[in-house]
């Protein structure tokens, strides 16, 4: 199964948004009080649980415990914030993304490709 790192500091999310010049960075949004997201976060599980793109590193945003992290996250990327979100980056720059009931298992081995 491949590693999710939680981003906590704006740092962090600094860094691994950095690395994506090596290595693509695929970022999930997730609120822990909605039920839209926690479908996603279950897609988002059963994807990592499956056969991950390897290539790739996996960040998790709390937006709710993480508010400065996630609105760091819409600046940096100019991605209008939304929860759930899933928003692949590639040198810096969002190449991708979704949203919603959009985040499934499917999408993101199509877009992980």
């Amino acid at each position: 199964m491949a590693t999710m790192i939680r981003m906590t500091t704006i740092g962090q999310l600094q860094s691994a948004l950095e690395a994506s010049t090596n290595k693509p960075l695929l970022l999930f949004k997730h609120s822990t009080r909605c039920p839209i997201s926690a479908g996603a976060f279950r897609e988002f599980q059963s994807y990592l649980e499956g056969t991950p793109n390897e290539e790739v590193e996996y960040g998790l945003i709390y937006v709710v415990e993480d508010r400065p992290v996630s609105n760091e996250a819409a600046e940096l990327l100019g991605i209008r914030h939304e929860s759930p979100q899933a928003i692949l980056v590639k040198d810096g720059a969002p190449v991708w993304h979704t949203s919603h009931s959009n985040i499934t298992t499917q999408s993101l081995k199509e877009a992980l490709v």
